[in-house]
Parts: C-alpha cells; sequence; structure tokens
C-alpha cells in the first residue's frame, strides 16, 4: 500500500469536504455539472422507457380485446369492459412511474435552463437560486407531481382516448350486435347486475375519467413540451 493511500483520512476536514472545494473553482463546478447532468438525464430515460413500456402493454391490450370481441357475434360484451378495468391497472402503474419519472426529468430541465440555455444566450439564469434548489432535491430526493395531476397528465397523452374506444366499441357491441328481441339495458346484463346497474357504472366511470383528464389544476410536472402560455416555474 502507498503512503498516500495509508495517510489518506477520510474523517478528516479537508477529506471530508473536498467536493466543497468545486464552489469556488469555476472550471471544476462547471465539469461537475456535466457529469451531474448526464447522470440525470439517464435516469430520465430510463424512467421514460418504463412509460413507454406500460403505454405499449395497454395499447396491444385493447387491439386485442378489439380484435377477439369482434370476432364473432357470440363474444360476451362483457370482455371489453374488463378491458376497460385492466387500462385502468395500467394507467395507475404509469401514473406512479410518471411521478418518479418527474423528479429526474425536473433536475435535468433546471440544469438546462439555469446553466445550458445561459451559457449559450447569457441573458439571465431562470431561477436564481438553482444552486440551492437543486442541493435541496439531491440531498432530499422528493415527488413533485401529485397524484391526480400524473393521473390527468397520462390520461390527455393516451389513456382517455383507450378508454374511450373501449367503451364506444362497447356500446357499438350491445346496440349493432343485440338481438332484436332484448333492449340494450337487458343486453348489458353481467351476471347477476342488472342492466341499469351496469350501464350507469360505465357512464359513472367514464364521467370521472373525462373530469380527471381536464382536470384545472395548476401544473406542477416540470419540463414538458407544451405551449409558451401553459409553462410553469418549478417552486
Amino acid at each position: 500500500m502507498s503512503d498516500s493511500t495509508a495517510d489518506f483520512d477520510p474523517e478528516a476536514p479537508e477529506e471530508r469536504e473536498v467536493a466543497g472545494e468545486a464552489a469556488g473553482d469555476r472550471s471544476d463546478f462547471l465539469a461537475l455539472m456535466g457529469h451531474t447532468y448526464r447522470g440525470e438525464l439517464g435516469r430520465t430515460t430510463s424512467w421514460r422507457t418504463r412509460i413507454d413500456r406500460t403505454t405499449n402493454w395497454a395499447v396491444v391490450l385493447v387491439a386485442t380485446l378489439l380484435t377477439w370481441a369482434f370476432s364473432g357475434g357470440s363474444r360476451p360484451h362483457y370482455v371489453l369492459l374488463v378491458g376497460v378495468a385492466m387500462v385502468t391497472v395500467f394507467l395507475g402503474i404509469e401514473a406512479r412511474r410518471y411521478r418518479v419519472y418527474d423528479i429526474w426529468r425536473s433536475r435535468v430541465r433546471l440544469l438546462e435552463e439555469n446553466v445550458f440555455a445561459n451559457a449559450l444566450d447569457p441573458e439571465g439564469v431562470k431561477q436564481r437560486n438553482w444552486r440551492e434548489l437543486l442541493s435541496e432535491d439531491l440531498r432530499e430526493p422528493t415527488v413533485k407531481t401529485p397524484l391526480i395531476e400524473a393521473v390527468s397528465r397520462r390520461l390527455q397523452r393516451v389513456y382517455f382516448a383507450l378508454i374511450s374506444v373501449l367503451i364506444g366499441s362497447w356500446v357499438v357491441r350491445l346496440t349493432v350486435f343485440a338481438e332484436s328481441s332484448t333492449g340494450v339495458v337487458e343486453t348489458a346484463t353481467v351476471g347477476q347486475l342488472s342492466g341499469g346497474v351496469v350501464l350507469a357504472s360505465v357512464a359513472l366511470y367514464y364521467a370521472v375519467a373525462l373530469g380527471l383528464t381536464f382536470w384545472p389544476g395548476r401544473r406542477r410536472a416540470k419540463g414538458e413540451l407544451q405551449s409558451r402560455s401553459g409553462r410553469d416555474e418549478w417552486k
């Protein structure tokens, strides 16, 4: 073992606070920010891939169910309602992944806005205390996007369309493929559940999904492509 290694004391103040020296050296600090950016971008890409994977599963599920449900007149209509339930499960999984994804994405955007954008066109930083914000978030990572907003975002992007297709196909299945001797309400019966209860439950579910999709709450997620008038600051 070399003398330099033998003399190393990790508890010594100058060793313990070695990273703090980068704060006073511009070249060291900018090099450190470059490595930080690449690391956070890698995490962001990884979680973006997880979100896309869940979306792919949901799309494949919907396509498979529609193909099967309309491949014959004897197919039970409630299979499409099972598909709605399964898509809702995927929505919940994706909303949770979206909230974690936004942790890393918010750090990437903080660096892009206050370091790289200002280096290209030095008009001033977006947040004057961006170093403090980033430091606090690195020490104590927190979820910044409320669950209701995460659900709303994923409904807007993908899931409301998928749910609408399934429910619309279910309505077509009840009306077009129903026997002439039975009405829509009677055809909608599932087991011991009357058709009226099933129709009311589906209508209530769709109304809730519609309300969540266009939820008017203040935006907290950071970094998505959006119109200039809809931009928010990370606070």
